[in-house]
């Protein structure tokens, strides 16, 4: 059986976003809203929002029981400043957290995430299931001789 760490994870978080596109909805703030203090305009990605669903599911496998902050720290970025042309060095911002906190919810309520009481969020059996069922797929479908003894 093939785990999330057998396969690479640029194409694991495709297959995933695939998968999660149908079952998330996007509220209508998220095309305008920026996913960091430190980005000047919203994604121009148009399936964004599945893509950092999948990307969360997948830090909270690896790194749970984690909290949003922590998880906002791991999405930031360099801010320069008020203007972008300044010479200053970057200094250090964080990613939006309402941004991670919806995304987290609606994992939840789709039985792959739940909450730690006072440790954040852990993957639930149904999560990593499903992250392993998935890696499974992917697993099947690369044409790569050396990852065929995985499957």
């Amino acid at each position: 059986m093939a785990t999330m760490y057998d396969v690479p994870a640029e194409a694991l978080l495709e297959a995933l976003a695939a998968d999660l596109e149908d079952r998330l909805d996007e509220p209508d703030w998220a095309a305008v809203a920026k996913s960091g203090v430190d980005r000047e305009l919203p994604p121009e990605q148009e399936d964004f929002w599945a893509v950092r669903a999948a990307s969360l599911l997948r830090k909270v496998s690896m790194k749970g029981p984690i909290g949003v902050d922590r998880l906002a720290t791991e999405y930031g970025g360099g801010k320069n400043g008020s203007n972008r042309y300044q010479v200053a060095p970057d200094r250090r911002a964080n990613g939006s957290r309402n941004l991670i906190r919806t995304i987290l919810q609606q994992l939840e309520e789709e039985g792959y995430v739940e909450t730690a009481d006072g440790e954040g969020r852990r993957i639930t059996a149904e999560g990593q299931s499903f992250l392993d069922d998935t890696a499974g797929t992917v697993l099947t479908e690369l044409d790569r001789p050396e990852l065929e003894r995985y499957a």
